[in-house]
């Protein structure tokens, strides 16, 4: 039986209070278990905590870009490839959610703003056929793997928890990219690019300090 209109607002509804408010549990190990806590200076600890919590704002826009991309898509295989790469985001929300705690840091007061602007743009994607809808995710999973390379540098030397779990992160959208464009996403032409690259910034520029 096919949902009705009012079940799938419910559920997307649902889907945004838990992903912005929920307590998130990862099906994998963290990839920082078992690594001893590094002593930091308080403006390393600093560092780390606005760089993990620009990180976590990506996961929560992931959430939002495959919720949204899915309820669209008229595809069933996409759907169910927008399911399973959403399943490992939670992972590394909740990855980051934990360091984010252990850092003594808050969650950007943006997460809203930017779930929601994440998924229109999820939803306009979907809409606009499969081949577009999964280069999307290709080109999101670039820009997502260039600033986790930046961040990655920008970590303090000693920070061994958050710079495993960023490594493990790029893998995996590394891995969400390469699949995407495997199963015929189109690669998009460098203006639309560009356009993502300045969300991107805006993103990342504003968590970090918000």
């Amino acid at each position: 039986m096919k949902p009705s209109t009012s079940d799938i607002l419910i559920s997307t509804i649902d889907s945004a209070l838990r992903t912005l408010h929920g307590i998130h549990h990862s099906t994998r190990e963290s990839p920082a278990a078992g690594v001893s806590k590094p002593e930091l200076t308080e403006s390393e600890k600093q560092l780390s905590g606005r760089l993990m919590r620009v990180n976590h704002c990506g996961e929560i826009c992931a959430q939002a870009l495959y919720l949204g991309q899915g309820l669209t898509s008229s595809n069933h295989e996409t759907k169910l490839a927008m399911q399973t790469a959403a399943d490992e985001e939670t992972d590394h929300l909740a990855w980051c959610e934990t360091r984010l705690d252990e850092l003594n840091t808050h969650k950007s007061y943006l997460n809203p703003l930017f779930y929601g602007l994440s998924f229109a743009s999820g939803a306009l994607s979907g809409l606009l056929g499969n081949r577009f809808n999964l280069g999307f995710v290709a080109a999101t999973e670039e820009q997502v793997v260039k600033h986790l390379n930046a961040h990655l540098e920008k970590l303090p030397e000693n920070d061994l928890p958050s710079k495993r779990i960023l490594t493990q992160m790029r893998q995996d959208e590394d891995r969400h990219r390469s699949l995407a464009l495997s199963r015929g996403g189109m690669d998009f032409p460098s203006p639309i690019k560009g356009l993502m690259t300045g969300f991107s910034r805006l993103m990342t520029r504003t968590t970090y300090w918000v």
